[in-house]
């Protein structure tokens, strides 16, 4: 295999992991698996991001795998017996993350900020200056509903 240039950035999208070491999504996934600490997720939910040195784990994974014929568990050994399983854990600013979504997702993601933090200032009680308070409502009266035709008791004899 010919050696893969990373680029010089700190963090990258799974796609791209998957572009740089020439493996499909489900193979990542599969790895990830096996490697918990294999990526970063910024919370729950959201996608992974990796860092520089996991991108490196992967092409080592790829290398131990694919061309020395390890298995799974013969390639955790190997990387254990190197050093490599565990990076020194690095943050992911949100600058990072930020750097790899486009404008609009980016002020999307600020609007809903915005409107989140607005929503928590009046449940905590800071938005009756804006004019709206919440209020518990009456519990509103169901409709009255006519009872069933009350069925005859016993059988009806022939």
């Amino acid at each position: 295999m010919a050696p893969v240039e990373i680029p010089n950035r700190s963090v990258f999208r799974a796609a791209e992991v998957c572009e740089l070491a020439a493996v499909p999504p489900y193979v990542l996934r599969g790895w990830e698996a096996e490697f918990p600490d294999l990526g970063v997720a910024k919370s729950a939910g959201a996608p992974r991001v990796y860092r520089k040195a996991d991108v490196e784990r992967v092409l080592r994974l790829k290398h131990l795998i694919l061309v020395d014929g390890l298995t799974l568990a013969g390639a955790r050994k190997k990387l254990l017996e190197e050093g490599a399983m565990a990076p020194a854990p690095e943050e992911v600013s949100d600058s990072d993350v930020a750097a790899m979504m486009d404008e609009a997702a980016q002020n999307g993601l600020r609007d809903l900020k915005r409107g989140l933090q607005w929503i928590l200032g009046v449940l905590e009680g800071e938005g009756a200056g804006n004019g709206f308070a919440l209020r518990a409502q009456p519990a509103k009266a169901s409709p009255a509903r006519k009872a069933p035709p009350a069925k005859p008791k016993g059988k009806a004899k022939k």
